[in-house]
């Protein structure tokens, strides 16, 4: 079928930006630079990428997350790219396992604030879903000028080994290879897992390196001597495995993993996979180029779920959410999504595309609700401008079916996936299963905004303040000033409203290539899949 000119126009803008993800993903990934890479290969090791990749199964799924963690942050520290440590969720010896490596090209691998909340997300992952975690440690410890951020609060440096003994005693299997430095406080990482392996004359493992040791004790000896693999091995018995190299501890690992148990499942459905109704590089002519511009969402959904396994969940009622069931790559999904289309409702009232309305918040909840009674995990797709405001709106209770659908989100008990195509605003971030609800992963495409409200609107409140404040001062704004001001208040929110904004802080997992959601859920509800404990699901006072 012939795209018209706007669908061109969507799909060259949309296409742009996936070019941009790529090209910003490229620099990313060469962590400290070409110069600190080739270093560490003259050095006759891996770099940290090398390491994952080596260690990953060929030409199965995997899924970075974070790889944009502190992009554009620590610049008058030199940067950090990727917080200085890579976390992939992949397959290791047909075990669906989170590793952990330090990237030591990026200061030495050293501990930035951002990297101590990167590395509890991978925690966080291994704890609810129950895989394994394989740490690639090659850290110089906790970076010093920034100590009083990543030392001593609840989710900070220590909160790590918290968690390695949390999830020791909740068996999921921890492994470590040790594959340079490991000092101080970090040195109780690869101890506190299951099993750690050292490569001989590179790992070293040590709370006070020889320097500090001088210094303290007057002791002199060298760090080979004091912490590594032939001491931890032979004498000290820290460690349990050595290698000569990175590959072979690597393989040693490998070997390692292929032994686990495998897991007694949750028991989600799923069949043979069909492909999507349309292909999925349609999301890129269909998804408008501007967030404001309106579109039927079914037509997204369409490139994203098997062919014609959608049922929609009262179809006709609370049209400004899409809630229906439906397969991704074989997986049996509860859908819910925001409708764009301006349309009717029951009473014939037109209602806005990306509003949550009272009907519509209730019928998500009731669909939530079904979706933990049968035991089916939930996607959630934002495009979201918040709730409805206004008089008729609080009047009919808008605050008490928004609560209540806000309530279904943070008390069910099946795995949730979100997935930020457009607009999350407000507090339809939240009730759309945003950061703060625990979504099992959570990402945006490049066309995503995140924020208390649009650029647009936030300018003009912004605005209103400023003028307010200088009318008591008795001054006032000309129009130029007005328009002037306007503009640069609204560069300055778009900023901070930027995917790669919240992917740098972690508010999303990552930033994919919308053609990727189908094999990011599908990994996702895999990786869910293998924490089998079920609870019950309740709302408390606000039932259904």
């Amino acid at each position: 079928m012939k795209k018209t000119k706007k669908q061109l126009e969507n799909e060259i803008h949309h296409r742009n930006a996936v070019k941009e993800l790529q090209s910003i993903l490229g620099e990313v990934y060469l962590g400290g630079g070409k110069k600190r890479l080739e270093k560490k290969r003259s050095e006759g090791k891996l770099t940290a990428r090398e390491r994952i990749s080596y260690l990953l199964d060929k030409n199965t799924p995997y899924q970075e997350i974070g790889a944009l963690t502190a992009h554009n942050q620590y610049q008058d520290h030199g940067g950090c790219p990727s917080a200085g440590v890579i976390t992939i969720l992949g397959y290791v010896n047909n075990r669906l396992c989170i590793v952990v490596a330090n990237d030591s090209t990026v200061k030495a691998g050293a501990w930035f604030p951002l990297t101590a909340k990167k590395n509890l997300r991978a925690q966080e992952i291994a704890i609810e879903n129950k895989i394994p975690i394989l740490y690639l440690v090659d850290s110089a410890g906790i970076y010093l000028p920034l100590q009083d951020e990543v030392f001593a609060d609840k989710e900070h440096f220590g909160r790590i080994f918290r968690n390695n003994a949390k999830l020791s005693a909740m068996g999921v299997p921890q492994l470590s290879a040790v594959l340079g430095s490991c000092v101080a406080g970090g040195a109780y990482l690869p101890i506190m897992s299951d099993e750690t392996i050292m490569v001989e004359g590179a790992g070293s493992i040590f709370l006070a390196g020889p320097y500090l040791v001088k210094a303290a004790i007057g002791e002199t000896i060298d760090a080979e001597t004091l912490g590594g693999a032939h001491t931890h091995n032979a004498i000290s018995g820290v460690a349990d495995y050595k290698a000569k190299d990175d590959k072979e501890a690597l393989d040693i690992l490998k070997q390692i993993v292929g032994s686990l148990k495998l897991p007694k499942t949750a028991g989600f459905d799923r069949i043979k996979t069909e492909s999507p109704l349309i292909a999925s590089e349609e999301i890129y002519n269909r998804l408008p180029s501007k967030r404001s511009e309106a579109y039927d969402t079914h037509t997204i959904i369409d490139a994203i779920v098997d062919a014609n396994s959608f049922l929609a969940y009262k179809e006709s009622y609370g049209k400004s959410l899409i809630t229906g069931y439906a397969r991704i790559d074989g997986w049996a999904v509860g859908i819910v999504a925001n409708q764009r289309k301006i349309e009717k409702n029951a009473k014939g009232e037109m209602q806005i595309g990306g509003v949550i309305y009272s009907d519509s918040a209730d019928k998500a909840t009731r669909f939530i609700a079904n979706c933990n009674q049968k035991g089916i995990p939930l996607v959630f797709l934002h495009d979201v401008t918040g709730f409805m405001v206004g008089s008729k709106s609080e009047h009919g209770g808008i605050i008490k079916d928004g609560a209540k659908m806000v309530n279904a989100v943070s008390n069910s008990v099946v795995p949730k996936f979100s997935v930020v195509m457009g607009n999350s605003y407000g507090a339809g971030n939240y009730a759309m299963c945003g950061k703060a609800y625990d979504p099992r992963l959570i990402v945006a495409w490049p066309s995503a905004e995140i924020a208390v409200m649009s650029g647009g609107s936030a300018s003009k409140v912004l605005l209103q303040i400023e003028e307010a404040k200088l009318q008591k001062q008795g001054s006032t704004l000309s129009d130029k000033e007005k328009q002037t001001l306007l503009e640069n208040i609204e560069s300055k929110y778009k900023e901070s409203t930027s995917p790669y904004y919240a992917a740098s802080r972690l508010w999303v997992d990552a930033i994919i290539d919308p053609v990727e959601t189908r094999k990011l859920i599908s990994l996702g509800i895999a990786m869910a899949n293998h924490n089998e404990e079920t609870h019950t699901f309740n709302m408390g006072v606000l039932q259904v």
